[in-house]
C-alpha cells in the first residue's frame, strides 16, 4: 500500500463516524505516523507506507473514530505558534482562546496570575510572547497559574519547561485565590462555562476531556462569581482581569464586573464574530 492510498482508506473511515474534519485529521496523523511536517505530506503520497508505520495509523484512525480528540492521540496540541504537552487531565488548548491572548499582551503587565490554569497555555504563552517583546531579560514578566487540579498542574509545569518559561513561573494547586496571595497586574482565566443543561449538547470529543474544566454543574457562571468575588484583594490598582466566556454569557458578566468595581468593561470578540472574553479594569 501506498501512503496515498492508505490516506484515502482513513478519510473514509473517519467519514462515516461523523468526524468533524475527517481530511484534516487523517493527514495530521499521517504525518505524526511518518514523523514529517503535515505541509510535506503531499511530497511523500506515493512513497509506500510501511507495515508498522500503517499499524500505527489505522489504530490511531480508528480511535479517531470513537472520537478521541487528535491532540490526545499525539500527546500534543499547538496554541498560539507553541505546541504544548496535554493529557486527559486538562483541557484541549484551542484557538478561541487566542482572543483572550491578543487582549491581554495589548495591556502593560509585570506580573500576571492565572486562575485555573490547566495546561498552562495562557500563562506560558504571555510571558513567552512578552519576553520576544522585551528582547532581553530584565524586567521580564513573571506569573503564577493555578489550579485545583494536582495532575494539571503538573502538565503545566512541564509545558513550562519544555517552552523555556520555568525560571518566570511557578504553578500551584489552589481552589481559585485560596492558595494565592497579590496583588497582580493582570489576572486571566479561561474557567469552566459550560451550562449543565448544555453538557449533553456537546460534541461527542469533550467527553475525552476533564468534566471540572468545563463544566461547573450549574448555570455556568459559578466561575464568574468566584473570579469577581476576589478580584479586589488581589489586583492591583489599574490592573485588568480578562476571562473567556460562552458566546451567549457577555451581559451577566460583564454584570458581575461592573459590581466587582471593575471600568473600561468590554466584550472581546474571537474570529467567528462571537462573544468571547470579558476584559475589565481595576479603578486607579
Amino acid at each position: 500500500m501506498i501512503v496515498q492510498t492508505g490516506l484515502a482508506m482513513a478519510v473514509q473511515i473517519l467519514k462515516q463516524a461523523k468526524v468533524e474534519d475527517p481530511v484534516r485529521d487523517a493527514r495530521v496523523l499521517m504525518a505524526a505516523c511518518l514523523d514529517i511536517p503535515v505541509g510535506r505530506l503531499t511530497l511523500h503520497t506515493h512513497d509506500e507506507f510501511e507495515d508498522a508505520a500503517e499499524a500505527v495509523f489505522f489504530a490511531d484512525i480508528g480511535q479517531r473514530a470513537t472520537r478521541t480528540p487528535v491532540s490526545h492521540l499525539l500527546g500534543y496540541r499547538d496554541f498560539y505558534g507553541r505546541r504544548f504537552q496535554v493529557t486527559p487531565d486538562v483541557l484541549d488548548p484551542r484557538g478561541d482562546t487566542e482572543t483572550l491572548i491578543a487582549a491581554a499582551l495589548a495591556v502593560p503587565f509585570k506580573d500576571v496570575l492565572d486562575l485555573g490554569t490547566g495546561s498552562g497555555c495562557i500563562l506560558i504563552t504571555l510571558l513567552a510572547e512578552r519576553g520576544l517583546a522585551r528582547g532581553d531579560l530584565t524586567g521580564l514578566a513573571r506569573g503564577i497559574g493555578v489550579d485545583v487540579s494536582q495532575p494539571a498542574v503538573a502538565v503545566a509545569e512541564q509545558n513550562a519547561m519544555t517552552l523555556g518559561v520555568e525560571d518566570r513561573c511557578a504553578f500551584e494547586v489552589s481552589d481559585w485565590f485560596e492558595a494565592v496571595s497579590g496583588p497582580f497586574d493582570l489576572i486571566v482565566s479561561n474557567p469552566p462555562y459550560i451550562g449543565l443543561d448544555e453538557m449533553a449538547g456537546l460534541a461527542p470529543e469533550l467527553a475525552y476531556e476533564p468534566r471540572l474544566a468545563l463544566t461547573d454543574e450549574g448555570d455556568g457562571l459559578a466561575a464568574y462569581r468566584e473570579i469577581t468575588s476576589g478580584v479586589a484583594g488581589h489586583l492591583r490598582q489599574g490592573g485588568w482581569l480578562m476571562v473567556e466566556i460562552g458566546a451567549t454569557q457577555g451581559g451577566a458578566v460583564i454584570a458581575l464586573f461592573e459590581a466587582a468595581g471593575l471600568e473600561q468593561v468590554e466584550i472581546r470578540v474571537d474570529l467567528d464574530g462571537r462573544d468571547r472574553v470579558v476584559v475589565g479594569k481595576k479603578p486607579q
